[in-house]
């Protein structure tokens, strides 16, 4: 080893320390011109001699080229969500479940933190070097975004010591100060460029860049708060793996305290709600969770949540401003939302100028007219609501509210069913309903296709380039480098993202057509149920889907109606016709299960209810929640129900949780 890789490697272990003590233990012990001049001297001799320089080095965080597109990585484990606790006595409840559930009168210790209003990512460290990360998507599957996660200067590109994990995953929330977010706002403005809107759209913006340089200008900064796959070490509780990625030099938010029972849940709910406008950055609530690890495997998940977490919503913050004008929007499905335009008013750092009236009735319940001062809350710190009218500000010669019988977009007459309280346009060539389609079809977690934003898409259905969905996969270069402020660079970036979203999955198809009811999570249980086939799915009926758990009627009419409709089946034939193809089709239906309805009754033991359910739906079974003639097995767990009787009355046969496991192993 000579002097100049000694030199070099020195001065990285320096600048890590710095980095630890500066962002970790926010105890710096040189000046920004000391750090300045030691990054300098680094940049020197690695420019010397560049066959020295690694990954891992301080220097690398910024370099690479800009990417194209981002590919995804699948979770190890599910990223998950969370379920919501609106008040005190929820989280009394949820200690209450967990006791039950775990059948003990002791208090429950739990790991208490605020939650930050930011982006959700994991970090994939493998032997202490930081190799991937990525968004958290849909919870199995997330953008690539590795390169603008190493931009984030207080991430480190090794860990700290020796002894770390051979992989450690690790998950956090990406975010921007409140004073960052000020003074990017402020650059935007010098710079003629539009402000953001609010520092989680501008960290998710900055994060999903295609060129990290432009990340590297943005203010991001990370607290890490949950672990993914771990190899090489086990965790007993989660405040050891905080106190572990701490000292390996992972960012973990000072406020974050061991706590224990329902007490202390709301002695922590409400103090950080006292402290919340004084912290530097936006936190929307906090979280609770146990904080030993075998007992988080006792309690298990459900399909979406653990069953061992929650999230603590604060009281929404309010604000008074005036109704100026109430438009009318049409939405993909034709549903007209009127929309209060208001006099712009900040509310929990957000800057308010429009709420949602949802429809007629609530016009009507709530007397809300243009001219009318209103309070209005951001209902869980996202959407703005008006929560009443002051009556006593009431300008004279206020007329009420009534929505238009007619479409503002297309002049066609609209229609309202009996039973909703929504109006829609019932053009199915509305303009307004082309947009919405097609905005949806393009979005991130459906086709994903980048560049066609809501103002190409406009320019796109007034110019008759696209009439219809399927009218995307037909775009060419020359009909895009035409239009006015596209460029040759523009349309190819375009017809490339256009032609890479042909290669997509079942789920996000379905989800991108946009069928009522049918969100990422109904369409990921329907790619479960119809192995991918969209033929078979296209022919299913209404009482098949029915069968299916997490289904019901409302949703399997919903789906009916869409395949019904001739516009529908075309445009999806099209899609394929034009080279959409799905990607890793499932194919393990088994003979045995296929077609077989099961029904669970009490818990079990060795596997939760979901995982069971999943087994079946890999196998080609369907789960039901209630016994009929129909059920071919009833599956009995512990403490089961009047489930029993019914299906001894009407002959179906009884597993046992072993049976059921026995009769799986055989099919292998």
């Amino acid at each position: 080893m000579n002097n100049t890789e000694e030199k070099i490697i020195l001065l990285r272990k320096t600048i890590e320390e710095h980095n630890y003590q500066y962002y970790i233990l926010d105890t710096p012990i040189i000046s920004d011109h000391e750090y300045d001049t030691l990054f300098r001297e680094l940049e020197t001799l690695e420019l010397k001699s560049p066959n020295l320089i690694t990954a891992e080095s301080p220097t690398q965080r910024v370099g690479a080229k800009p990417l194209e597109y981002f590919d995804t990585i699948k979770h190890r484990t599910p990223m998950l969500s969370l379920a919501n606790a609106m008040s005190a006595e929820d989280l009394i409840a949820f200690d209450i479940r967990i006791k039950k559930a775990l059948k003990t009168k002791n208090n429950i210790d739990y790991i208490a933190e605020p939650k930050l209003d930011g982006i959700g990512v994991e970090l994939i460290y493998e032997r202490g070097n930081f190799s991937e990360g990525c968004t958290r998507g849909d919870g199995i599957r997330g953008e690539n975004i590795t390169q603008n996660l190493k931009t984030i200067s207080s991430l480190p590109l090794r860990l700290r010591g020796s002894s770390f994990p051979i992989l450690l995953e690790v998950r956090g929330e990406v975010f921007i100060s409140k004073k960052d977010f000020l003074d990017l706002n402020k650059n935007q403005d010098q710079n003629g460029l539009p402000q953001f809107a609010n520092p989680r759209n501008a960290a998710a913006g900055s994060l999903r860049q295609l060129d990290p340089l432009i990340t590297a200008t943005r203010p991001l900064s990370i607290f890490c708060y949950e672990a993914g796959a771990v190899e090489g070490k086990n965790f007993k509780n989660h405040i050891e793996f905080l106190s572990t990625i701490k000292k390996l030099g992972l960012p973990v938010n000072p406020f974050i305290q061991q706590t224990t029972g329902s007490k202390e849940l709301i002695e922590y709910q409400n103090k950080m709600e006292l402290k919340r406008d004084g912290l530097p950055y936006e936190i929307d609530g906090t979280v609770y969770k146990i904080n030993d690890y075998k007992t988080r495997e006792v309690l298990g998940r459900r399909s979406r949540s653990p069953r061992w977490a929650i999230a603590g919503k604060f009281k929404a913050q309010q604000a008074v401003t005036t109704v100026e004008n109430i438009n009318i929007q049409v939405g993909r499905t034709g549903a007209l939302t009127p929309v209060a335009k208001l006099e712009s008013v900040p509310i929990g750092g957000v800057t308010v100028t429009n709420a949602s009236l949802h429809n007629q009735d609530e016009i009507n319940r709530k007397d809300i007219r243009i001219g009318d001062t209103v309070i209005i809350e951001r209902a869980g710190d996202v959407i703005p609501k008006i929560i009443r009218v002051k009556l006593e500000n009431r300008p004279q010669g206020s007329r009420k509210f009534i929505i238009d019988l007619h479409c503002p977009e297309c002049h066609h007459k609209t229609s309202k069913n009996k039973n909703e309280v929504v109006s829609y346009c019932l053009n199915y060539n509305c303009p307004a309903q082309i947009k919405g389609r097609i905005e949806h079809f393009v979005s991130k977690n459906a086709l994903g296709i980048e560049g066609l934003g809501k103002k190409i898409i406009d320019t796109l259905v007034n110019k008759k380039i696209i009439k219809k969905i399927d009218d995307i996969f037909s775009i060419h270069e020359d009909q895009l480098s035409k239009l006015d402020g596209f460029g040759n660079k523009l349309a190819g970036n375009i017809v490339k993202s256009i032609e890479n979203s042909k290669k997509t999955s079942f789920t996000k198809f379905i989800y991108a057509l946009g069928i009522r009811n049918v969100g990422e999570h109904t369409a990921q249980v329907l790619e479960n149920i119809f192995e991918g086939d969209i033929i078979k799915f296209q022919n299913s009926k209404v009482e098949e889907l029915e069968l299916i758990d997490e289904i019901g009627p409302i949703v399997s009419k919903s789906i009916k109606q869409f395949w019904n409709d001739e516009n529908n089946t075309t445009i999806v034939n099209n899609c394929f016709d034009k080279g959409v193809y799905f990607e890793n089709k499932i194919i393990t239906f088994n003979h045995k299960v296929t077609g077989k309805i099961f029904v669970f009754t009490g818990s079990l033991k060795k596997m939760s209810r979901q995982e069971a359910s999943s087994i079946i739906k890999t196998l080609g079974g369907f789960v039901s929640s209630s016994i009929s003639k129909k059920t071919n097995f009833l599956i009995a767990g512990n403490k089961n129900g009047s489930k029993i009787s019914k299906a001894k009355n009407l002959n179906i046969p009884i597993l046992t949780e072993n049976d059921f496991l026995d009769k799986i192993k055989s099919l292998n």
